[in-house]
């Protein structure tokens, strides 16, 4: 990981901690100070409403993080275990599950998102459904491909050959020899939902004010471009540097396993 991502990392660790023993309020309004820019008072100005940028900043990342951790779970669990029986038994189920798979993989993730999203009502848990519907995609279809191979190794042979039942093979030899691709499977969907959650949010159909949201927030700064600049650039740099350092831990994690792959 480079200096940056480190750079990156401990500012926003720092962020947290200066707002969990300031005790900073995301929702206090001082009406005086309107899109004021970066002082030593405040480090990121004020927002349209008066309100601190930087604690907004603060408590629409832990928003995010908490849509993000419930999706992931969802959709990798519900996409592993499809994906892994798909691979394993194949046959007229296999076919059926690469069937949905293609399905699915043939709408744009995010107007599927879009879609579900504007036929529910906004709010925190609609907003994980609509993300979760086609979320689990990438990773059936990661783990059907790769117990295809995994499945006819010598270690799972063995296996049966010693009466190992379905379930054994699955839980003790299948699923921990795909856990290095699926974990970068899922830094770089944790990526993409970070940009689709904000997406959401700025199109109105994510979290909702006076809650907090990067996605929210981004849109109400482009009406103040021309007099609050800071606004939206924070806002911007703040989605970019969190979505550069997962990405760059996708592309460490992929790196390392094509080293280990390549001593074995």
């Amino acid at each position: 990981m480079n200096v940056l991502a480190k750079i990156i990392i401990i500012f926003w660790i720092s962020a947290f901690l200066v707002k969990y023993f300031l005790g900073g309020n995301p929702y206090h309004m001082d009406l005086t100070a309107i899109l004021s820019a970066p002082n030593s008072g405040d480090w990121f100005g004020k927002d349209d409403y008066g309100r601190s940028i930087f604690f907004r900043l603060i408590d629409g990342f832990k928003n995010s993080v908490e849509i993000i951790f419930f999706v992931t779970i969802f959709t990798s669990t519900i996409g592993i275990t499809i994906g892994t029986l798909a691979g394993y038994f194949g046959g007229k189920f296999d076919a059926i599950i690469t069937f949905v798979i293609n399905l699915f993989m043939s709408f744009p993730g995010i107007l599927l998102a879009i879609a579900f999203a504007a036929m529910l009502s906004p709010g925190k848990i609609n907003l994980i459904i609509a993300l979760s519907v086609g979320g689990w995609v990438g990773y059936a279809r990661l783990a059907r491909g790769q117990t295809l191979l995994v499945k006819n190794y010598d270690f799972v042979i063995a296996s049966e050959s010693m009466g190992s039942s379905h379930s054994r093979k699955i839980t003790q030899h299948i699923l921990p020899a795909l856990r290095t691709p699926l974990i970068v499977e899922g830094t770089y969907a944790i990526a993409g939902l970070i940009i689709a959650e904000a997406s959401l949010s700025f199109l109105g159909l994510g979290i909702q004010a006076p809650n907090a949201s990067w996605g929210s927030m981004m849109r109400d700064s482009v009406s103040y471009l021309l007099v609050a600049p800071h606004y939206s650039t924070l806002v911007g740099l703040s989605i970019m540097s969190l979505v550069y350092c997962v990405n760059l831990t996708g592309d460490y994690l992929d790196q390392y396993w094509d080293i280990k792959k390549g001593q074995l």
